[in-house]
């Protein structure tokens, strides 16, 4: 422990001296990477894969648009969640419990549990099913694997948030060398890409439904009330010029993980589509598409794919835990160990793959239920960073603010959408 302390000490003299003006060039921005890094962990978990691979061997490129504008709400959100952890050195679900009545905390701290459960879900049976695919380990197993390398990674926040910052970034990296190999070998064809990203377009209700499921896979509640928490005492301004330098360094970081984690969601839609879509294969499962991936484009393309699953349904769950962690802390002022916390957090996935259930289909599932929690994430995100009293000077400019308010309508017209769909 005093390692650690010794080590974020180290950390805080080297950022007051970026905001001295003693520190120059890319140096300048090292204290300050790293947050949205473990939020943008969220934005990459296997529920995305369950999506995205549907999404691309279904419609071919014609859903990409809906990644590309995800990615650009996921910009706005997280940069909010982070302003706020700096502006008020308070995290959202803190600001919240202060703010709100003591029901309405409540009810928002439930319903964040209920996300946050349906996320553990995704990570688990993914990583799971990356051990499964991989290695042919029987799923039951394979998730038991899984919590003790969840566990390992909790072990790295223990030792302090560079060492848990530095494992994250590393396991990001595979993933991104992973899908950037099966681009190369499935060879896509670029104009057709293009026209994709930039092309807002749907086919049929199916394909609304699939987009719902992309933006539950890529905007996901609990990085929203992460974020503030990792940058709400990383760096503490003293002031308000100090508090505004903070938030242009800290957007870099947003900025380069979100690209890195667009570009991920992207490339899964683009691999099946050059490969499954092209030849005709509707492709629902991830068992299925290791297998056909394994055909079309060689065994080591579909061990990419297995350890690009395996490794973000590791990373991604424990980064779970922490937000657990975290709005348990902020919406009702309670704290329970971390390890218990992710103990207790692994038994609903375990008893669902213990019980049989489709892994894909279960993905694919609580992909729609986290598109429910966005707004109750995002609302009182708006109202928080829009609020002068709340954020000084870095309160919300009335652009930014419009914007929010645009995209939160967006989703819960989008949940609307899908109650009626799914009632009828």
């Amino acid at each position: 422990m005093l390692e650690q302390a010794a080590a974020e000490h180290k950390n805080s003299v080297s950022a007051q001296a970026v905001l001295n003006g003693d520190i120059k060039g890319f140096r300048r921005l090292l204290p300050f990477l790293g947050p949205a890094f473990i939020a943008a962990v969220a934005y990459i978990d296997p529920g995305n894969f369950a999506t995205n691979i549907t999404a691309g061997s279904k419609y071919g490129y014609m859903l990409l648009w809906v990644i590309a504008a995800s990615n650009l709400m996921a910009v706005l959100i997280q940069s909010l969640s982070a302003k706020l952890g700096i502006a008020t050195g308070k995290n959202l679900p803190e600001v919240a419990h202060e703010r709100f009545p003591k029901g309405v905390s409540i009810f928002l701290w439930i319903q964040s549990e209920l996300v946050i459960i349906a996320t553990d879900l995704a990570e688990f049976i993914g990583a799971a099913l990356g051990l499964y695919l991989i290695f042919g380990i029987p799923m039951l197993p394979a998730a038991l694997i899984t919590a003790v390398g969840s566990f390992a990674i909790l072990e790295l926040q223990r030792r302090g948030y560079r060492s848990l910052e530095a494992g994250i970034a590393a396991m990001v990296l595979i993933v991104v060398l992973a899908f950037a190999f099966q681009v190369i070998v499935a060879q896509p064809e670029w104009g057709a890409v293009a026209a994709g990203m930039v092309t807002p377009q749907f086919e049929g209700i199916d394909s609304i439904l699939l987009a719902a499921g992309i933006l539950g896979a890529t905007v996901m509640p609990h990085a929203i009330y992460l974020h503030s928490s990792l940058t709400q005492k990383r760096v503490v301004g003293i002031n308000e010029a100090e508090k505004k330098q903070i938030f242009k360094l800290e957007f870099i970081d947003i900025m380069i993980a979100m690209v890195i984690a667009g570009a991920v969601n992207m490339a899964m839609v683009v691999v099946s589509a050059a490969l499954f879509f092209k030849n005709g294969l509707v492709v629902e499962d991830l068992d299925v598409a290791f297998q056909q991936f394994g055909q079309l484009a060689g065994p080591v393309t579909a061990i990419s794919f297995g350890l690009g699953l395996l490794i973000a349904g590791l990373s991604s769950s424990s980064v779970g835990t922490m937000a657990g962690d975290v709005v348990m802390q902020g919406f009702i002022n309670k704290r329970i160990n971390l390890y218990l916390r992710r103990a207790i957090t692994i038994i609903p996935p375990l008893a669902i793959i213990a019980y049989g259930v489709n892994p894909t289909r279960a993905l694919v599932a609580s992909q729609v239920v986290l598109s429910f929690g966005i707004a109750f994430a995002l609302i009182p995100l708006i109202i928080f960073t829009s609020n002068r009293a709340i954020m000084g000077g870095l309160v919300n400019r009335r652009l930014t603010s419009v914007l929010g308010w645009t995209i939160s309508g967006l989703v819960v017209a989008l949940n609307l959408f899908l109650v009626v769909e799914m009632v009828v």
